[in-house]
């Protein structure tokens, strides 16, 4: 049992929606926790403005800057450890993680990913659900906090919130419903794991 603020990192690849979502959370004055590091793959990606803006402590760590995967998950692990973080929200963040990462952060790492787990692993889950139009789910999507494992999109479920698929979706109208149950689902999620951490 602790009382000092868990210190959390972030990561992220793209437009930072899910992470300037959990900062607004992370900042609530109720909520027992720090945002101290923000890790980014991508040199374009528009959540770096986001930190830069609300002076988050962020680093960009190219992917493309390292010879394999090992190598740019040590370059992360680095930055953790030098952080001295003690919990990680995956938030959009495209990249596989090797086992060994994983494993070293086992329980440690929360990931959102926008289908009702195990439906629909891995990329284009709208687009999927569409196509199937998946009458054994009833016409249901959503999204799934869980926490990380090495195979992909495994882990013990969190959080889950569930939406219709409706007849006249597309991919962006479905995405977009997804999406606002993500900005619910992520907080609820990451205040479970805080509470545990907690005792």
């Amino acid at each position: 049992m602790t009382s000092a603020p868990t210190r959390i990192a972030i990561l992220f690849s793209g437009t930072g929606t899910n992470l300037r979502n959990l900062a607004a959370h992370i900042n609530a004055p109720h909520v027992p926790a720090t945002l101290e590091l923000a890790i980014c793959n991508r040199p374009d990606a528009k959540g770096l403005d986001f930190c830069r803006e609300n002076n988050i402590p962020h680093e960009l760590i190219d992917h493309t800057n390292y010879s394999d995967r090992a190598e740019f998950d040590a370059a992360m692990h680095a930055a953790l450890q030098a952080a001295n973080i003690e919990l990680i929200c995956a938030a959009g963040f495209m990249r596989l993680l090797t086992p060994e990462f994983v494993q070293h952060w086992e329980d440690r790492i929360l990931n959102i990913h926008p289908s009702l787990l195990p439906a629909y692993k891995g990329l284009h889950t709208h687009r999927r659900v569409l196509e199937a139009r998946d009458t054994s789910h009833g016409c249901t999507h959503g999204c799934t906090v869980h926490l990380m494992r090495p195979e992909m999109d495994e882990g013990p479920i969190l959080v889950q919130k569930q939406v219709d698929v409706l007849p006249d979706d597309t991919e962006d109208t479905l995405a977009a419903r997804v999406m606002a149950q993500e900005l619910i689902a992520y907080p609820e999620a990451l205040d479970m794991m805080l509470a545990r951490l907690r005792g």
